[in-house]
């Protein structure tokens, strides 16, 4: 599949290529070779940033378990994961790793749930009979990560703070409804292909209790100014994560373990898989940059807007679907289209609010499987990259449709 997706890219690029030289768009020789090179770049820019912060987290992820505390937050939702990934077995640590990176994921800690998701692969990766093709657990990890909940985009909404909207806060409900749905899209794409029943009490009781949270958390936070949700989300982040780290190292130096020479075993590894990280990187970052720097992305935004003409149908959301095409390959070309989007149209417009929604609900898919799958060698996606697909389209098109909704 990724050989396969690989070739496609460049591909498409060479004829967005000819097509624009035919156009007399010379200049896109030239972006193309400096994307090709900022691109090699940037691979290692990744790969080095990471070297502290996956050794940090691989460092401490080893004591939290020979603590034994990974163990016991994992018993939380061990038995909805057991259901969702019965191939892994009861108590095998993966259920752990699993449940930091979805926590961290739906804290908004970024430098946290990278990390955590590494070491989540690996694990899952101990089980794989073959190990350059995913297992199911791996492909519906991956996809919970493509399309996990953030309760509390707070960047998003310092964002729009910055530009000047009048209630930077006031589209926490549209993102949270938008995610809700690509997460929801995701699992139910991924059960379809491995055949996962999710009508079963266990399934439903925590479907059921994760509804209540939200209902709760939006009830509550929708009584805050946008300064008290930032303060309340950093605190509730930063407390958490403070509070997991000194559990790890407080337990387990009360049970006799060897916490320095722990830690130290744990990041040697992720000071190792962060360099290995830098050939899948490349590969995928180089066909990113080139269908970007072809204009290929121009080529379907015109399309698109094409067909809704044909229709007669609404085009103000054409305004802000660069944010939404860009961010599966890239967020921080995604986070530039959203500024650019409401820069030229207001912060408060509809086209700069569902930029806003688009960046806040969907997630960069090739990065993620990139990352994730070159970090244990897996060459072979399966169904991963269609059903991490499928959940980010369903994230877009709810995020359009909460935004008419809402502002229509």
């Amino acid at each position: 599949m990724l050989n396969r997706i690989w070739f496609v890219f460049f591909a498409i690029s060479l004829l967005a290529i000819i097509i624009g030289l035919f156009q007399g768009e010379w200049h896109l020789l030239s972006d193309a070779v400096d994307a090709l090179f900022a691109s090699a770049k940037l691979a290692a820019e990744i790969a080095l940033g990471l070297i502290g912060v996956l050794s940090l987290w691989m460092g401490l992820m080893r004591v939290g378990e020979k603590a034994g505390v990974v163990a016991a937050l994992s018993s939380l939702f061990e038995p909805l994961l057991r259901r969702l990934m019965p191939e892994v077995p009861k108590g095998h640590p993966a259920f752990g790793s699993v449940t930091m990176n979805l926590t961290a994921n739906v804290l908004g800690l970024d430098n946290a749930a990278t990390p955590l998701g590494l070491k989540a692969m690996q694990d899952l990766q101990t089980l794989n009979p073959d190990k350059a093709v995913a297992t199911n657990a791996q492909i519906l990890f991956l996809v919970l990560n493509t399309s996990s909940v953030t309760l509390v985009p707070v960047t998003v909404f310092l964002y729009r703070a910055q530009q000047g909207a009048a209630a930077p806060a006031d589209i926490f409900l549209p993102i949270l409804l938008a995610t809700c749905a690509s997460t929801l899209v995701g699992v139910l794409v991924v059960a379809c292909f491995q055949r996962i029943s999710l009508l079963n009490s266990v399934i439903l009781g925590y479907g059921a209790l994760f509804f209540a949270m939200i209902s709760a958390l939006i009830f509550y936070l929708g009584s805050l100014s946008v300064t008290a949700i930032g303060e309340l989300s950093t605190g509730l982040g930063n407390g958490i994560l403070l509070l997991l780290i000194f559990s790890f190292i407080i337990i387990a130096g009360l049970r006799k373990v060897a916490v320095y020479d722990e830690f130290v075993s744990g990041a040697k590894e992720g000071f190792e898989q962060s360099i290995k990280l830098i050939p899948y990187l490349l590969a995928m970052l180089l066909a990113i940059a080139l269908l970007r720097a072809s204009g290929a992305l121009d080529y379907l935004l015109s399309l698109i807007a094409a067909l809704v003409n044909l229709f007669n149908g609404d085009t103000r959301f054409i305004e802000a679907l660069p944010t939404a095409i860009m961010k599966p390959f890239s967020g921080s070309g995604a986070r530039a289209m959203m500024l650019e989007t409401m820069q030229h149209h207001g912060v408060d417009s509809f086209a700069g609010r569902l930029a806003a929604i688009l960046q806040g609900s969907t997630e960069t898919t090739f990065y993620v499987l990139a990352v994730y799958f070159g970090a244990v060698g897996i060459r072979n996606g399966r169904h991963a990259l269609v059903c991490g697909l499928t959940a980010d389209i369903a994230g877009i098109c709810a995020a359009i449709w909460v935004c008419y909704h809402f502002y229509g």
